[in-house]
């Protein structure tokens, strides 16, 4: 790991590792038809990367559901259980990017996601022996844009932020990294690529030209 200018790399999950903003857009957008409202692009993306009640309070303000958001946040999740059991898509490069790095960096993930939808996810990639570190939001008190789950993870991998090097598909998430103190790299997805990403110090087209970056860059 001495080979690299950082040693470790901190990956979002929803929509930066696997294809799953479409299925939560799919989710969401029926949850506002239900109660007769106009879930628009602009709401959703300022959902992204924040802890799970804070995503469905803002969704449930923003739209005036006559609903408390815990009952949304379980009628959701009861739905996206299945869907990440049933219909869980890598998004391109993953595989390249951590067969790349595994071994060379530590690996993370920091997600907005509970814990519950952390473990099915790497078990259903088969994924969770290539990673040091799996940090959910179930014990982050203020989610992204916030720092505090990159602070967290950085200290659980024994590293200062100025070592790591954070992937991230949204805003939010941008910006948690930066404050974080870590060098971020933004991978807009289709949902995101319409975001001012330029706080991220590089912003790549995929999984597979953000590892080319760290190679080319952090390699002495």
């Amino acid at each position: 790991m001495e080979e690299f200018g950082m040693k470790a790399i901190i990956f979002d999950m929803d929509g930066l590792m696997i294809d799953s903003e479409r299925l939560y857009r799919q989710v969401q957008y029926d949850i506002a038809h239900r109660f007769d409202r106009v879930l628009t692009e602009e709401i959703r993306r300022k959902m992204m990367g924040r802890k799970p009640i804070e995503s469905i309070r803002f969704f449930v303000k923003e739209l005036n559901i006559p609903e408390e958001p815990e009952k949304i946040l379980e009628y959701r999740s009861n739905i996206m259980r299945e869907k990440l059991k049933t219909d869980l898509a890598a998004m391109p490069g993953l595989n390249h990017i951590i067969d790349t790095f595994y071994n060379r960096l530590k690996l993370a993930i920091a997600t907005g996601a509970q814990k519950e939808f952390l473990d099915i996810v790497v078990d259903q990639l088969n994924i969770r022996e290539k990673f040091h570190v799996l940090q959910h939001s179930d014990d982050i008190e203020k989610g992204k844009p916030d720092p505090e789950i990159y602070l967290k993870a950085c200290s659980k991998l024994s590293l200062i932020p100025q070592d790591c090097i954070v992937l991230e598909d949204s805003l939010n998430g941008v910006l948690a990294g930066k404050s974080a103190g870590c060098f971020v790299i933004a991978v807009p997805s289709e949902y995101t690529r319409m975001e001012d990403f330029s706080p991220a110090g590089y912003v790549a087209a995929d999984l597979a030209e953000a590892a080319h970056f760290i190679e080319k860059s952090f390699h002495p």
